[in-house]
């Protein structure tokens, strides 16, 4: 494995709450990624098939058994994506093709069958060979996000071994989760995904907060959302309603190097893909002065355990 990868950041726009044609423009930018020589390539938080960002914007959508409200979630469930559907298969099969590692925020619906109709926000790690490496769910949805996606479990809360080295990640507000934060650094991550909504400053912060403790490359990766894609269940503000172009997500990905600088700096308001090439020679360079897993991890004053039990 060279030490020199190559990693695209999909700054785009899914076909709001439309799974099927979500994923076709997902493969379409996959392959344009794998074009321009790139070996992982990451989409933002739930992009399949869209972030809940009415929970930021709509109005009066929280009254208990609000028809609107009801008929929305249950169009987001049916475009949910199970672990093993069809459309997982097609992005397998596309990670093959295109020998690439992919990294995709999934809105997850439980495979019917097994009792639980919850909703998850999820990371799908896989690898170049098609193989799922890993499976995460969003520990503790942020605040009005719990009228959406129930809280997940730390069945995979690591890194894993892929085409292109160490990869791991988080969603959103776990990277302020201390105890999230180190289950990572333990499992020796070279290549951490951070998945936001879209990477405000306070995210900025955040992510290069990440690389710095850990001494690993982020890939801050966010999302877009034009107020067109607002959905019809729900009533936007009039000011936000007559201007369709205006962004209610504005992108701002950016990767960020082990020493917590940016290797590519914020790209906001457009959809793009973001290339940057990554020497990850750099990781012990930086390890020399902060190794939050062996130097200054005291393990004789500190003791440390996750529960990897998968919630059905």
């Amino acid at each position: 494995m060279s030490n020199l990868i190559r990693v695209a950041l999909i700054q785009a726009r899914p076909v709001y709450y439309d799974l099927a044609r979500t994923v076709d423009k997902a493969l379409s930018l996959l392959r344009e990624a794998a074009r321009q020589g790139a070996r992982l390539a990451a989409f933002p938080e739930t992009f399949f098939p869209g972030y809940p960002a009415w929970l930021d914007y709509a109005l009066d959508y929280a009254r208990w058994d609000h028809p609107p409200t009801k008929r929305l979630y249950a169009r987001l469930a049916t475009n949910s994506m199970a672990v093993d559907s069809p459309e997982m298969r097609q992005l397998r099969a596309g990670a093959r093709e295109q020998d690439i590692v992919l990294a995709l925020g999934i809105n997850e619906r439980v495979p019917r069958g097994r009792g639980n109709r919850s909703l998850y926000n999820s990371m799908v790690i896989i690898d170049a060979d098609s193989a799922i490496r890993n499976h995460h769910r969003k520990m503790r949805p942020t605040y009005t996000e719990q009228l959406v996606w129930a809280p997940g479990d730390g069945a995979g809360l690591r890194a894993v071994d892929t085409a292109v080295g160490r990869v791991g990640g988080l969603i959103c507000w776990e990277h302020w989760m201390p105890h999230a934060r180190q289950a990572l650094h333990i499992s020796n991550e070279s290549i951490h995904i951070a998945l936001w909504p879209a990477v405000k400053e306070i995210h900025q912060i955040a992510s290069r907060h990440y690389a710095f403790e850990s001494r690993a490359f982020v890939l801050a990766v966010g999302g877009i959302m034009p107020a067109a894609d607002f959905p019809a269940e729900l009533d936007l503000p009039d000011d936000l309603r007559a201007q369709p172009e205006a962004l209610l997500l504005n992108g701002g990905s950016a990767v960020i190097a082990p020493d917590g600088g940016y290797l590519v700096e914020p790209v906001y308001d457009q959809e793009t893909i973001l290339y940057a090439d990554l020497d990850l020679t750099r990781i012990a360079e930086e390890q020399m002065a902060l190794d939050v897993t062996g130097g200054y991890a005291r393990d004789d004053i500190f003791t440390f355990k996750v529960n990897r039990n998968r919630i059905q």
